[in-house]
């Protein structure tokens, strides 16, 4: 595309705003973005979701050759759009150049891997148990299993991943990588970003032979046409990556339909950070220049930052949180994505503030500018009694600020542990010997995070078959499932069972001939023969 509209995009048809109209904002300059984007009406989300359930059977019929090429045309065109894209995104969040780059090689990245999975075949667990009519007493019959995609899915797109959690992100792909077609809402805060994206989604989409009702783009500010798109009886599922409040909100929508629906939100966490003795003895300095450098990566604003560090008050403790103050004196204010989050970050910081038995260690040197929406690093110090009794230091506060807890015993972090909500991730700073001594802080963990991570920090999510990025409510709405990673795909498929069907009307990946080399579990043995 060489300019903006401004429109929606409902299977590939552009369809002029007839709702209240928005622009975006520049954050570091606070200045209004030329183009005027709209809210969808009821009527585009019903013309967005009627065409996704025309186009479902001859997507998924297309068969996983034509889906996995698509996917890699999705990838070309992404980076055909050059530096337009990146400097748009730029205007409309405010990330830096290098961060956005890096970004969408990480979402054209995501369609590669994608589009292998799907050709290789394995993903589809494909479960094979071959008739036996002589069996005594009774026959048994041939039964097939394989997972299938579900129909229309609904994607909410996050406003601090443009490109790798937003119109082409982990979702979009794994969605339509299953065969399932999409409705995204754009983020309100880099609309012209999705427009972008999606133009480059229907270039794919038409260079590949599949249905433009494969995929459409719906603009809009106002929650009631998020609830529109949630309650909609065409919708199968809906992905979503924001706040608590809002997930919770269409979470609720979803499980009161006439025919409740699986949503798949990843709504927050504060990611605690336990440092234990050995680790504190050997390398204190090191643990808490690296912490402050996890903490203001992105602004940070990243559902994984580290928002809370415990560990054993003493010496070794002192030098941590002088050595994190230093840090973040040296860290200069940056512009956050939007005036909406700076505006809640400057609320949460200032409650912290107030909090009696809160101080502040340490924060940036320099003064944050309101007119470029910038935010300090802030880092708190407390202790274990007033972070027990003041459960608001437990809320997300989405920016660059944290809080160290001093903790009297290893007992203090076993019972902070014990209480915890769900989070995404939990980190362990440590020594093998720290390790052995605190397996039952490890045990506990595994009952409450989706993620552990040892001697490490959890922003910066790997994207691979093993990544898991979920947890126990109200980290996430199901902590079964990933919104990262190859197995993100699981979220839109089921299984669909078929007994006594010959074998040229079954699905390909249940057919006796393994064309596609993918490991199949025949008769209760994982193998890559034919069945």
């Amino acid at each position: 595309m060489s300019s903006l509209h401004g429109n929606h995009l409902i299977a590939g048809r552009r369809v002029a705003p007839t709702g209240s109209t928005f622009q975006a904002r520049n954050p570091s300059t606070s200045a209004m973005l030329e183009t005027s984007f709209g809210d969808a009406t009821e009527a585009d989300v019903d013309a967005a979701l009627s065409a996704a359930d025309e186009a479902f059977d001859a997507l998924r019929g297309a068969g996983y050759d034509k889906r996995a090429q698509f996917l890699d045309l999705l990838a070309d065109k992404i980076m055909g759009l050059g530096d337009a894209l990146l400097n748009q995104a730029h205007a409309e969040t405010a990330l830096p150049m290098a961060r956005l780059t890096g970004e969408r090689g990480r979402a054209t990245g995501q369609c590669k891997l994608f589009a292998q999975l799907i050709r290789e075949g394995s993903w589809a667990d494909a479960r094979i148990d071959h008739a036996v009519p002589d069996r005594a007493p009774l026959p048994k019959p041939d039964v097939r299993r394989v997972m299938q995609p579900i129909g229309p899915v609904v994607i909410f797109g996050a406003s601090n991943f443009p490109f790798a959690i937003g119109v082409v992100g982990t979702d979009t792909v794994c969605a339509l990588a299953a065969g399932c077609p999409v409705v995204v809402k754009g983020h309100p805060a880099h609309p012209g970003t999705c427009e972008m994206l999606a133009g480059a989604v229907y270039e794919a989409l038409a260079e590949a032979g599949l249905p433009a009702g494969s995929f459409s783009l719906l603009h809009g500010k106002s929650n009631e046409m998020g609830a529109a798109l949630v309650r909609h009886p065409l919708a199968n599922a809906v992905a979503f990556t924001g706040s608590l409040k809002g997930g919770r909100a269409l979470f609720d929508i979803a499980s009161s339909r006439p025919t409740p629906i699986p949503f798949y939100g990843e709504m927050g966490s504060v990611n605690p950070v336990f440092v234990l003795p050995g680790a504190l003895k050997a390398r204190a300095q090191a643990i808490a220049e690296n912490y402050v450098g996890s903490v203001t990566m992105g602004v940070g604003q990243f559902c994984t930052n580290p928002a809370i560090v415990l560990g054993v008050a003493g010496a070794e403790l002192d030098t941590f949180i002088s050595s994190a103050a230093e840090a973040a004196a040296k860290v200069a204010p940056q512009t956050m994505l939007h005036a909406g989050i700076c505006s809640m970050y400057q609320q949460g910081t200032s409650a912290f503030a107030q909090t009696k038995g809160l101080s502040i260690a340490g924060k940036s040197a320099t003064a944050a500018s309101s007119d470029a929406t910038q935010a300090e690093c802030i880092i708190f110090t407390t202790d274990i009694a007033t972070l027990e009794a003041n459960d608001s230091l437990r809320h997300e506060v989405f920016g660059p600020c944290s809080i160290v807890t001093k903790c009297d015993a290893k007992d203090d972090m076993l019972r902070f542990a014990r209480s915890l909500d769900g989070q995404l991730t939990a980190t362990i700073h440590g020594t093998p010997e720290d390790l052995r001594e605190h397996a039952d802080l490890v045990r506990i963990l595994e009952r409450k995070v989706g993620r552990i991570i040892f001697n490490g920090f959890p922003t910066g999510i790997e994207v691979c078959p093993s990544m898991h990025h979920g947890g126990p409510y109200p980290a996430a709405s199901h902590s079964f499932f990933t919104s990262i990673g190859t197995a993100s795909i699981y979220r839109f498929v089921r299984p669909v069972c078929y007994q006594g069907f010959p074998d040229d009307a079954l699905p390909e990946l249940l057919q006796a001939k393994n064309t596609r080399g993918g490991f199949r579990l025949v008769d209760g043995s994982l193998t890559q023969a034919d069945a």
